[in-house]
């Protein structure tokens, strides 16, 4: 089977997105559906989207739940084949997504991605012990979640991990996958720009900060719980665990607020997944 404008549905989450999703939205085909999943109660900017584009479904989930979380409601919203992950801090080319559909013709994937067009920061990962080839399209590890299309017959509605607010649920996804023996796959003529961090209004700088911090090290050692086991989870996080508290009281008193509570959180993120609590810190966005 082939991806087509027909069988796919765009899928982006969205939290104070309101001064970077419209550069997004106009780079997709206008014919393509798209779901909007608006992790707030923000009514007034789910309407300004309808009335500006078309084929375009909008949902508030009344509260922030997450990355993992959102795309999910988003799946379960679609009803075609194919859905694509997308971030509202992307861009795509005018032929992104017909390279994709030419590349998906009788290819059996799971998960299927342009490639980044900025060759420094490239969006998969590959098994440093893998053999590679020139091929325009190449099987991966890892695929970075802000662009990630899914055959979802491959999942069993089995998609994210919402126990994941933020950071590794793409990479939880795709190891879930591979270790099911499914294909991931980097599409290299498709390509797609990602602006990076700049899916939530900049003025929560502080406390996106503060939520970043604190959720790569919960995240990072839930992931490594999950998949590899607690005692390599708490060896890998204990070291930055100390280091951070050690900053934090540095910067604490030389009266660098901002820079002591980074530190903290950090250190907290932690902590909190050492003792199995859930992942519940969230960033003040009022």
């Amino acid at each position: 089977m082939q991806i087509t404008k027909e069988n796919l549905t765009i899928i982006i989450v969205t939290i104070k997105s309101q001064n970077i999703i419209d550069d997004c939205l106009k780079s997709i085909d206008p014919d393509i559906k798209k779901i909007i999943v608006e992790n707030s109660s923000d009514q007034e900017f789910i309407d300004s989207l309808k009335k500006k584009y078309k084929n375009i479904e909008c949902y508030l989930t009344g509260n922030n739940l997450g990355m993992g979380a959102g795309n999910n409601f988003g799946i379960k919203k679609s009803n075609t084949r194919y859905v694509m992950i997308l971030n509202p801090d992307t861009i795509l080319k005018p032929n992104t997504l017909s390279q994709i559909f030419d590349a998906s013709k009788d290819l059996d994937f799971a998960i299927l991605s342009p490639i980044s067009d900025n060759k420094h920061y490239p969006n998969y990962k590959i098994d440093k012990d893998s053999k590679q080839d020139n091929n325009d399209l190449f099987e991966v590890d890892q695929i970075d979640g802000y662009a990630m299309i899914l055959d979802k017959k491959q999942f069993n509605d089995k998609f994210f991990d919402e126990k994941i607010f933020m950071y590794l649920e793409n990479d939880d996804l795709c190891l879930r996958s591979k270790k099911d023996n499914k294909k991931i796959y980097i599409y290299s003529k498709s390509l797609i720009s990602h602006l990076g961090a700049k899916a939530v209004d900049e003025k929560y700088f502080d406390q996106l900060e503060f939520s970043r911090n604190w959720h790569w090290n919960w995240s990072k050692f839930y992931f490594r719980k999950k998949h590899y086991g607690f005692i390599k989870a708490f060896s890998f996080g204990i070291l930055v665990f100390i280091k951070s508290i050690f900053k934090s009281l540095c910067f604490l008193i030389i009266n660098n607020k901002f820079k002591s509570k980074l530190y903290y959180y950090r250190a907290s993120g932690f902590m909190n997944a050492a003792l199995n609590k859930s992942s519940w810190f969230r960033p003040r966005l009022d």
